[in-house]
């Protein structure tokens, strides 16, 4: 009754956790070109937290749902640790012997480096073992996209049933960036750690990747998360769409964003 009640009223706190209001947007249509450059249909958008600004391009991309491929990891992650399904963020699940064409996944592996390199056959065990009912309170409790993970509980974020926003993403690392999330401050910077990519003197960028393909075969990227430049918070959210089964999704998705932030003005410790 306790557990219920607990994500009840966690429920009802964050009704409207994910969703990063656009009354303040700018809309910012120098940035197609990185888009056409990679003959991609896609959106960028950034928060200033300082100013509590947000820059789109393509606003109806940015509201449009769409599957959340690995950047699910973040949620999984955080569900996993506070539940105790992950023990910490070097627990290591045992490699099942399965031969994949991701070199990286075949072996035994903790936490921290399964979110690094984005081993799907590790986080498809952590949802197997957290289980769909508590898989389901909690994606109800967060207003997690759509709210849809029906169907198998280790793959229901890559089949297209489950669907989120850039915008609610962008909502969801605001708050996971803050500790605002209802989950142990332990947790959420265990996940953080997780993120953090590239630490400099001038900036810190922390971002994780997705890939996944839509219902109508379109091969769908992401990448999502925050850069610190003197002590300025700036969370953005890519999404490329391309209906190019042979597409270097890895490249292209980093390429637009990378391109997006320099022409912003980061990397140089200025902002």
């Amino acid at each position: 009754m306790k557990q219920k009640s607990h994500f009840l009223l966690a429920a009802i706190v964050f009704t409207a956790l994910f969703s990063c209001t656009q009354k303040r947007a700018v809309i910012d249509n120098s940035l197609k070109k990185y888009f056409d450059d990679s003959k991609v249909e896609g959106c960028f958008t950034m928060l200033d937290n300082t100013s509590g600004e947000i820059t789109v391009y393509n606003m109806q991309m940015d509201t449009t749902r769409v599957l959340p491929a690995s950047t699910f990891k973040i949620v999984n992650s955080l569900i996993g640790l506070q539940s105790g399904v992950i023990l910490n963020d070097t627990m290591t699940i045992k490699w099942d012997g399965v031969k994949r064409p991701v070199e990286d996944w075949n072996r035994d592996m903790g936490m921290m480096e399964a979110f690094k390199v984005s081993n799907v056959p590790y986080y498809q065990e952590v949802a197997r073992r957290i289980g769909a009912d508590s898989m389901k309170r909690w994606i109800d409790t967060l207003h997690y996209g759509n709210m849809n993970c029906s169907g198998p509980v280790d793959s229901f974020w890559l089949n297209n049933r489950m669907k989120i926003s850039p915008d609610e993403q962008l909502g969801l690392l605001k708050k996971l960036f803050f500790g605002q999330l209802p989950f142990r401050a332990g947790v959420q910077e265990s996940v953080r750690q997780a993120m953090m990519r590239d630490n400099y003197t001038a900036y810190k960028l922390s971002y994780k990747t997705g890939w996944g393909v839509d219902e109508q075969r379109n091969q769908v990227g992401w990448v999502v998360g925050w850069i610190e430049e003197n002590m300025h918070i700036y969370f953005f959210v890519t999404l490329v769409k391309s209906p190019d089964a042979n597409i270097d999704m890895v490249k292209v998705r980093m390429d637009i964003t990378k391109g997006i932030l320099k022409q912003k003005g980061f990397f140089e410790g200025k902002k």
